[in-house]
């Protein structure tokens, strides 16, 4: 994925859009996940559920989105950007499923933070010394 200074956030999800269109159109629930570092989108892809097996046999969807709820879904997963504050590093899970013809979707917005990168900017403290600034 290209550098973020280059490319929006809101961009870089409609490209990962696009590039699981084809796969969407073969499933009707699941987990579309993706990975950000330095506001960047790294790793991203679908969970699929639920393959069941019965029988020795196993069983997919019958059918999976049509273009019109991929856009609608696309559609939502940018404007869930508008919950994402602060932070740079993190996960965004989108759970969907097809119910009764309209994508429902449950996003899950997961911020990550690095202890390593903020010990550089706060100087060492005793146990007694952090004790006596929270009273």
């Amino acid at each position: 994925m290209p550098k973020n200074d280059l490319v929006s956030l809101t961009r870089q999800l409609d490209i990962v859009f696009k590039e699981l269109e084809n796969e969407l159109t073969h499933l009707d629930s699941g987990t579309v996940f993706i990975q950000i570092r330095n506001n960047t989108v790294g790793k991203f892809g679908i969970k699929h559920n639920p393959i069941a097996g019965r029988n020795g046999e196993w069983n997919g969807p019958e059918e999976g989105l049509n273009m019109i709820q991929i856009k609608s879904f696309r559609q939502m997963a940018i404007e869930s950007l508008k919950f994402k504050n602060h932070w740079t590093h993190g996960e965004i899970s989108y759970e969907f499923a097809i119910r009764k013809g309209m994508i429902a979707v449950d996003t899950t917005i997961e911020s990550n933070y690095n202890m390593a990168n903020h010990m550089i900017r706060y100087p060492r403290a005793t146990y007694s010394e952090v004790q006596s600034e929270l009273s």
